[in-house]
């Protein structure tokens, strides 16, 4: 019986072996790899200079449909994961000129500028660290294609910003 389980012990090593020295160095690691480049290809460039949201700590990448870049007069940016988490950074940096303030297109997840969005406020999806969703569109037409489907209201970045500093 010992001979018989060293037997089949020594077959299953033989066979590993064989197996492995059959491997095609890189092959499996080609599929691991084109799915990282992939990833990273989909990464925005701002999520990989600001990766975790400055205020709450969010992955900016997982929560790329809502993110937010500001950027400051003197060339300083902070990537937030929310209108939310933007009303923070703007409160904490009062006074600070603000260059640009973008938004994430929710449906391209591109970043836009937000004074210039079509905001949405409301409607069924659940909101990023509020409870009254806030949601931004490149286009008007998508917008009001969001508010037909889930609900909401037209909005301003003013109104959305005025309503996330109160969350």
């Amino acid at each position: 019986m010992k001979r018989l389980l060293l037997l089949v012990a020594v077959s299953c090593v033989v066979y590993i072996g064989t197996a492995l020295a059959e491997h095609k160095p890189g092959h499996m690691e080609g599929h691991q790899h084109g799915a990282a480049v992939a990833a990273s290809e989909s990464m925005h460039a701002d999520v990989k200079k600001h990766n975790a949201c400055a205020h709450c700590g969010m992955d900016r990448e997982k929560f790329s449909h809502s993110r937010m870049l500001v950027t400051y007069a003197d060339g300083t940016s902070v990537g937030v994961c929310s209108i939310h988490c933007t009303a923070i950074e703007l409160k904490a940096s009062k006074g600070k000129p603000v260059k640009s303030l973008e938004v994430a297109d929710l449906d391209s997840k591109k970043l836009i500028d937000a004074e210039k969005a079509f905001w949405v406020i409301g409607g069924d999806r659940k909101g990023v660290m509020t409870k009254t969703p806030k949601w931004a569109f490149a286009k008007k037409s998508s917008a009001e294609a969001f508010i037909k489907k889930s609900g909401g209201r037209p909005a301003t970045y003013k109104e959305a910003l005025a309503l996330a500093e109160k969350d």
